[in-house]
């Protein structure tokens, strides 16, 4: 009898987690669906060739109407870059510390502090970037103002700390440690242990969390909305005023007549970044799947 109810018991936790598995699947399937079904419709004023290739934005243009998406896509790649290359290097040098250099009680302290980052509201560090940083940049550039995207990426890089901190500390603590153990012992020391050992062992999992710090950056609106200037026009550099694409729809959809063309151009770059940020990370999950695979 008592068999009998762990078997209903099993069963009952079996469903319920396949059916929160499914529901996560079928929300993901109706956002898509929802952009694709209301991004449709620009293409019938707004050809395929101009949406993707024109750099010009302007849909209230005096001369015309313009939906080129490319000054978006350089302006949140750009942006993204930026965060990357400020990030990845401080994120995986503060993982290694944390995993092989940090004392207990640093590490107690510092752990919560890393995620602590992680909760911080992206218009807190907008503000950060309009009061601090912005400045800053002006004056060691000599520019009238910082709004632009090397200010975005400082913030970015800020926000993407926490999870490619976290993910790479965790993939370094999974080397065996026979790999350090053997380093050490042919007379390699603990810093050449750390860089050309343990780091080149984990790279799989360094990698997924940079990856995954990429989405994150890539799909941030607030922060980039503040801090970069908003101009949407191609930039040519990190000092200059940039819009990404999650700014053009903040800004837009707001005031927008609802069943124009500009309305459902917007869709239309949401679903671009839909597919862009869903690309990123099935191969960020993909890397981490490979990861635990040679570690099993």
């Amino acid at each position: 009898m008592a068999d009998k109810k762990g078997d209903i018991k099993e069963l009952l936790v079996k469903g319920f987690f396949t059916l929160n598995g499914i529901a996560v699947v079928l929300v993901l399937v109706g956002i898509f669906t929802l952009l694709v079904i209301t991004a449709v419709p620009a293409f019938k004023e707004i050809s395929m060739k101009e949406f993707l290739f024109s750099p010009d934005w302007n849909p209230t243009g005096y001369d015309g109407e313009k939906y080129g998406i490319v000054s978006l896509l350089v302006s949140t790649a750009l942006v993204t870059v930026g965060a990357l290359v400020i990030a990845v290097p401080i994120g995986i040098g503060a993982a290694a510390y944390l995993s092989d250099i940090a004392g207990e009680r640093v590490r107690e302290i510092a752990k919560p502090i890393v995620e602590i980052l992680a909760g911080i509201p992206s218009v807190v560090l907008g503000f950060l970037g309009i009061v601090l940083i912005g400045p800053v940049i002006a004056k060691l550039f000599g520019l009238p103002n910082g709004l632009n995207a090397l200010n975005g990426s400082v913030l970015l890089a800020i926000m993407a700390l926490p999870t490619i901190i976290s993910i790479s500390e965790d993939a370094l603590n999974s080397v065996p440690m026979s790999f350090q153990q053997a380093s050490l012992a042919l007379g390699a020391t603990k810093w050449q242990t750390i860089a050309l050992v343990k780091i080149p062992a984990a790279l799989s999992g360094i990698l997924a969390s940079c990856m995954l710090g990429m989405g994150r950056a890539i799909g941030e609106t607030m922060t980039v909305l503040m801090a970069t200037g908003c101009a949407a026009a191609m930039p040519h550099g990190l000092l200059d005023s940039v819009r990404t694409m999650t700014a053009t729809i903040a800004i837009e959809l707001g005031e927008v007549a609802y069943g124009s063309t500009h309305y459902y151009a917007l869709f239309a770059v949401g679903l671009v970044l839909f597919l862009i940020t869903f690309i990123v990370n099935m191969l960020s999950d993909m890397v981490l799947r490979k990861y635990q695979n040679v570690e099993r």
